[in-house]
């Protein structure tokens, strides 16, 4: 017996990938626009950030946060499993609930590339991680959002994406900003360690850039997404 199958949700092909100009004008364009209205949540995860890794941003600064930048995806993929089993009996809306379910993993993934990347530049630039700054406190950090994360998401998911939005926010303005203070990097060539995957970039800087909007993305869809939190 052949079984056909005729529609499966498809992971989305991520953020768009944006030649030399669009990199640059991504950069103005998130440099002339003011960051969000950050909560006190929030704060409360880019202050401590700050304190211990520098105000301005730095390739083991911004692997940190790529650690903690995956963290709302998971949760929200594991309340979608949880929301899958209660309402296995109503089929559509258990679909529904996986389509957000392929997506939140399709955030990951990039998120991880993102990590990758950012870790073998560490690597090449030969800055030192220690074991307290680079392993401990990212783990402490990642492990209270995202409980945060998925409690919102449990009392008023609009509350999560928001959060996460406002995470994503910071991460653009930091990528873009330490782009355009080291303009260096615009000499430096894209190493390409992750080009098959990811692509490859003229120079460092545009790479950076294309994280960053990476970041816009993600928090345009988080706020998208508040519009209707709840699949119904």
């Amino acid at each position: 017996m052949t079984i056909t199958v005729d529609r499966r949700p498809e992971a989305p092909s991520g953020p768009p990938k944006l030649d030399r100009a669009q990199l640059r004008k991504a950069q103005d364009d998130t440099l002339a626009t003011p960051r969000m209205d950050y909560s006190l949540l929030a704060k409360m995860m880019f202050k401590p950030v700050d304190v211990m890794y520098g105000a301005k941003g730095s390739y083991t600064k911004f692997a940190m946060l790529e650690i903690i930048a995956r963290v709302p995806y998971q949760a929200w993929e594991r309340m979608g499993y949880w929301a899958m089993h209660r309402h296995r009996g109503r089929s559509a809306l258990a679909r529904r609930v996986y389509e957000r379910i392929v997506e939140a993993r399709a955030d990951q993934d990039n998120e991880q590339w993102h990590l990758l990347i950012l870790q073998d530049l560490v690597q090449r630039a030969g800055q030192r991680q220690n074991w307290l700054l680079h392993r401990v406190a990212p783990w402490l950090i990642a492990f209270f959002y995202y409980h945060v994360s998925w409690v919102l998401f449990l009392v008023r998911p609009d509350w999560s994406y928001r959060l996460n939005a406002e995470f994503e926010d910071h991460a653009e303005h930091e990528y873009m900003t330490f782009v355009a203070e080291n303009p260096d990097l615009d000499f430096v060539p894209d190493p390409g360690t992750y080009a098959a995957e990811y692509g490859r970039y003229r120079s460092v800087a545009d790479l950076l850039r294309q994280i960053g909007h990476d970041e816009r993305t993600h928090k345009l869809d988080s706020l998208e997404t508040m519009r209707e939190p709840r699949v119904r």
